[in-house]
């Protein structure tokens, strides 16, 4: 538990109390002057004072009300793409919206731990305080093997585990989809053309001049 005292004047800093360090602390000469004065006198003994009434006893009230709760993380796998790595598979797996901050994110593969080729963040605050965390897996991948993302956070009663899916997400296998149409109507298109022109042609009769 640490408080802090500060004084400005003109948005600048000039004098603070630390209770980490028990006495005033100046950051300008009239600063430094007030801060030997303060520290002799009684408003130190006040201000010592103000961890143990104010700072301690608050933060065990408001401690039961908020620090007990919890928000489940979002989590996402994606594949992603890692210019001059060594493996030829890049994995992503990243947690969003969630609080408290402290979370732990490991990669399994057939269930045993992946220590090797990954990289984290750290817990990021998004400003609402909400947090996001990611971690990038570089691997070789093999037939048959399974490939998963294991979250640990206060929200959960135990380990949450997202296996890794090899196939195409729904948005690419739309784009495949709709491609794979659009050239299917082409030829369809282009046949049917033809087919007219062939007919258009066999019924002309020519006359020579």
């Amino acid at each position: 538990m640490v408080y802090f005292d500060n004084y400005y004047f003109n948005k600048y800093l000039f004098i603070q109390f630390d209770s980490t360090l028990g006495r005033f602390v100046g950051f300008n000469e009239y600063g430094m002057k007030l801060a030997a004065f303060w520290n002799n006198g009684s408003f130190l003994q006040e201000e010592r004072a103000i961890v143990g009434w104010f700072c301690k006893s608050n933060a065990q009230e408001i401690d039961s009300h908020i620090c007990d709760k919890s928000v489940k993380p979002k989590v996402k796998l994606s594949a992603a793409k890692w210019a001059g790595g060594r493996h030829p598979a890049v994995l992503m797996c990243s947690a969003y919206e969630f609080y408290p901050p402290h979370i732990k994110v490991s990669w399994l593969r057939d269930g045993k731990l992946m220590t090797s080729e990954v990289t984290s963040t750290m817990e990021m605050a998004d400003g609402d305080w909400y947090y996001q965390i990611h971690s990038v897996l570089e691997y070789s991948p093999k037939s048959g093997e399974k490939i998963s993302c294991m979250v640990e956070h206060a929200s959960f009663n135990k380990p949450m585990i997202y296996d890794w899916d090899p196939s195409l997400p729904v948005s690419e296998r739309n784009k495949i989809t709709v491609g794979a149409s659009g050239l299917v109507l082409g030829i369809i298109t282009t046949a049917a053309g033809f087919i007219y022109y062939k007919k258009k042609s066999t019924g002309r009769i020519l006359v020579p001049q």
